[in-house]
């Protein structure tokens, strides 16, 4: 077989489903792979007339989706052109918002990032100022990076609480006074009049940390561990939202041998109860430590505090209790975990795998691998800038784009 006709049977393999299906949004997603192709090979893949091809190439080069890259190997003859997607032609901007800090991040439509920071945010202050602070870092950052607002195609936002996916509103989140219901897009289609995807945040750590590091893994679990306690499911290849988007809600769960400590929630002996960042620090403060963030948990664990690493050890057992049943329900091969608690290092996946190995059936751990996520504490606007693309670039949407240039 020649790279061309490799070539077309990936184009093949990737064929979109699409209301026209002779649209250049049809024929775009032939081309999302960021690869260099011909006209002949568009054509054998779409089985578009060539007429069709040259039609829809000329659409999406006149507005910047498509750029040339200059010619393919000549079988004889002229060489032919060739042709890529130009993820840097407009922008997404992504949130992964927590609830002590948020990460914002600028990147090109093919997820990679062109700007971003980190800054502290108080999520119980409510929803109007953490998104109008949100809205004016971006109008920022975009001012920085020399790009205008109408470069932006797509906003995606995590939050760390149950979301409704298809209104983007947080659904009675438990350390989130003020968000029930609140109308997310609205807010920010104030300043950016673009699609607005809402997601809870361990969904989009999931989507981030599987497609960046994962993606020949089909069955994933994402666990953060923060201030809180969550998890991301990623089934089948497909992240699992559930039927209100309460999927993975793991803090909230009780841990079988754990104590009856008072969660936020309202419920006794919940896992974020027992084994989170902020049960953690008030474990310690109970102890005498004058500690306040969660962060300091790693700066004590990395100066060799033997109590703290003990804690940490012990919240690592927690969490394995409850993962232990997940395991057996899911069946991942993979578990990550995130979250500024993943930062302590061995201590909190010694605890974890202590239990999990020994909790769970046989032949659900043979092959599972549980490991500190890869991604640098990016695995969130990642995600988000994946969830939006995936959006955005659809062809339904690319003709829509098309049709108002």
């Amino acid at each position: 077989m020649t790279d061309t006709d490799t070539r077309v049977s990936q184009l093949v393999a990737a064929k979109p489903r699409g209301n026209d299906p002779r649209s250049a949004g049809a024929l775009f997603q032939f081309v999302r792979d960021g690869l260099p192709h011909t006209r002949a090979e568009l054509a054998a893949a779409t089985r578009f007339a060539r007429p069709t091809v040259a039609a829809r190439v000329d659409e999406l080069l006149a507005s910047g989706l498509l750029i040339a890259t200059g010619e393919a190997v000549s079988t004889g003859g002229r060489p032919p052109a060739t042709f890529a997607f130009n993820a840097g032609v407009r922008l997404i901007l992504v949130a992964d918002i927590g609830a002590s800090h948020y990460r914002l991040a600028i990147t090109d439509l093919a997820a990679n990032i062109v700007s971003e920071r980190s800054l502290p945010v108080t999520i119980s202050a409510g929803p109007e100022p953490v998104l109008d602070s949100v809205a004016a870092e971006f109008e920022q950052m975009l001012i920085e990076i020399d790009r205008p607002v109408t470069d932006v195609l797509g906003v995606g936002i995590g939050l760390p609480g149950p979301v409704q996916h298809d209104t983007g509103q947080p659904i009675s989140p438990p350390i989130m006074p003020g968000w029930d219901g609140f109308d997310v897009p609205a807010r920010m289609q104030r300043t950016f009049p673009v699609p607005v995807l809402v997601d809870n945040d361990v969904n989009i750590m999931a989507l981030g940390e599987h497609r960046s590091q994962w993606p020949d893994v089909a069955n994933l679990l994402f666990i953060k561990v923060a201030t809180g306690v969550g998890s991301g499911i990623i089934s089948d290849g497909e992240l699992r939202r559930g039927a209100q988007g309460a999927a993975g809600d793991l803090g909230h769960i009780a841990v079988p041998r754990g104590e009856p400590v008072p969660c936020r929630c309202g419920n006794l002996g919940c896992l974020e109860a027992l084994a989170s960042g902020h049960a953690i620090v008030e474990s310690l403060r109970e102890q005498g430590y004058d500690i306040e963030a969660t962060a300091e948990i790693v700066d004590l664990v990395r100066a060799g505090d033997t109590r703290t690493m003990q804690a940490v050890r012990q919240a690592g057992r927690d969490i394995g209790d409850v993962v232990a049943g997940c395991v057996n329900l899911l069946n991942p091969s993979v578990i990550v975990i995130g979250g500024v608690i993943a930062d302590a290092g061995e201590h909190l996946l010694a605890g974890l795998r202590e239990v999990v190995y020994s909790r769970s059936l046989p032949l659900a751990t043979e092959h599972l691998r549980i490991v500190t996520s890869q991604t640098a504490g990016r695995a969130g606007i990642l995600g988000a800038a994946r969830m939006v693309a995936k959006r955005v670039l659809d062809a339904p949407a690319i003709d829509e784009f098309l049709a108002g240039a």
